[in-house]
């Protein structure tokens, strides 16, 4: 989810650092960057809403073929079975863990089928220059799904899957994993192609209020906030609501310190069963092996299969811990006041926010691996709770990272430091 809060045609508040700037007329496929911290304060600019619109009803059309053909086939010593691609979510569930199967399709086909959607429908209202209190709501809902969007992960959660039973069967791609790459090229370029700032302009024009900003200051300074939903600035005291998408201001009185490190506890506390009980069982011949997810990287290495024993190493184990411990340590230089480099601290934490939702691509193997490999005592696999927990760990320290106050990464010189 970006954070940029983006004020009229020619102010802008830096929605990390919150310092405030005016932002010059920008031309086909110029940005803004805050002068401060240097985060993108409003997207490269694009010549219309035609382009965006094109690439989300591709994306669609392709993802409608992912569901039309086999996903993947499996055979082994006489025994066949296809897969379909709605058959890894319906796996799971068969298997006692309907919330992992829920969380795979949504995250892969469910919600960008209904973001690829609502889209349009916002894209064609802009062109028409229409909008009603439905689109207002649909444009301010649809930014934070977007890095909830894990099509581009489950490939690679495929790929990993393929390459640990290779050796054990004969694995086919199908027609539906073709268009399934497709559709997740398709939809992270229709992300790029998204102008939010004039989409929010021909939606609902930017209403005149009382509120000046001064440049070279911080918003909080001057008593005013950015709107979440749609980058207005306006003085809660004053409006209650923005005035232009009406959503709630943020209380400035909720402490989100200690709610990421309420979130980072829960995480840890939860990555200890994640990594003690089995994340997958295989059966063999009537004989059952359990494994976990240090087990499965030593097995991939003692076969041989060093790349993909890193690739799951560095996603299970590396980034998980790397992203509790860069968050606690942002979260204790933001309560002590450690703040000899801030722009530093924000680029770990623009990193750690980037790289926490790979740490699924476990899950998926365990999906994929779950739904392919049926051939009943001869070879199965069936999921284990450590699958649960580690998903469970994944979406809370996505959300702690959410939740971050970046703003106060830059203490002392949150007022006085000019850029």
């Amino acid at each position: 989810m970006s954070n940029e809060q983006v004020i009229g045609e020619a102010v802008a508040v830096c929605g990390e650092c919150d310092w405030v700037m005016r932002v010059p007329p920008r031309a086909a496929g110029e940005a803004a960057q805050c002068p401060r911290c240097g985060h993108h304060v409003a997207p490269p600019a694009q010549p219309d809403h035609q382009r965006p619109l094109a690439w989300a009803l591709a994306t669609l059309v392709m993802l409608g073929l992912v569901f039309a053909f086999d996903f993947l086939s499996f055979s082994t010593r006489g025994v066949a079975h296809s897969m379909s691609f709605f058959d890894a979510a319906r796996a799971m569930s068969g298997h006692d863990y309907p919330s992992l199967g829920v969380l795979l399709f949504m995250t892969t086909a469910g919600l960008p089928a209904a973001y690829l959607l609502a889209l349009v429908c916002l894209l064609v209202q802009a062109a028409r220059r229409r909008s009603g209190a439905m689109s207002l709501a649909l444009a301010r809902t649809l930014r934070p799904l977007e890095p909830w969007m894990m099509a581009d992960v489950f490939i690679v959660g495929v790929l990993v899957s393929l390459i640990k039973i290779v050796t054990l069967a004969d694995v086919a791609i199908g027609t539906s994993f073709v268009a399934f790459c497709i559709y997740a090229l398709l939809l992270l370029r229709t992300f790029t192609l998204i102008d939010w700032v004039s989409l929010w302009q021909n939606l609902a024009p930017m209403p005149v209020t009382d509120t000046h900003l001064e440049t070279a200051r911080t918003g909080a300074s001057q008593d005013a906030v950015a709107c979440r939903g749609c980058g207005m600035a306006y003085q809660p005291h004053r409006h209650g609501r923005c005035p232009r998408c009406n959503r709630r201001p943020v209380s400035n009185a909720l402490d989100r310190i200690q709610l990421t490190w309420a979130l980072l506890v829960t995480a840890v506390i939860l990555y200890i069963p994640a990594n003690i009980y089995p994340i997958m069982s295989t059966t063999s011949l009537g004989s059952t092996d359990p494994q976990t997810i240090i087990g499965g990287v030593l097995h991939l290495a003692h076969t041989g299969s060093w790349p993909i024993a890193a690739v799951i190493f560095v996603a299970s184990v590396v980034v998980p811990i790397s992203k509790i411990a860069a968050l606690a340590w942002l979260c204790l230089a933001a309560t002590h006041g450690w703040h000899d480099d801030s722009r530093s601290q924000m680029r770990l934490y623009r990193i750690t926010e980037k790289i926490g939702r790979w740490s699924m691509i476990d899950v998926f193997v365990v999906a994929v691996l779950v739904a392919l490999v049926r051939a009943g005592a001869l070879m199965a696999i069936e999921p284990g709770p450590a699958a649960l927990c580690f998903a469970a760990v994944v979406i809370i320290t996505m959300v702690a990272a959410h939740t971050f106050d970046t703003r106060r990464l830059w203490g002392a010189t949150f007022e006085r430091d000019s850029p």
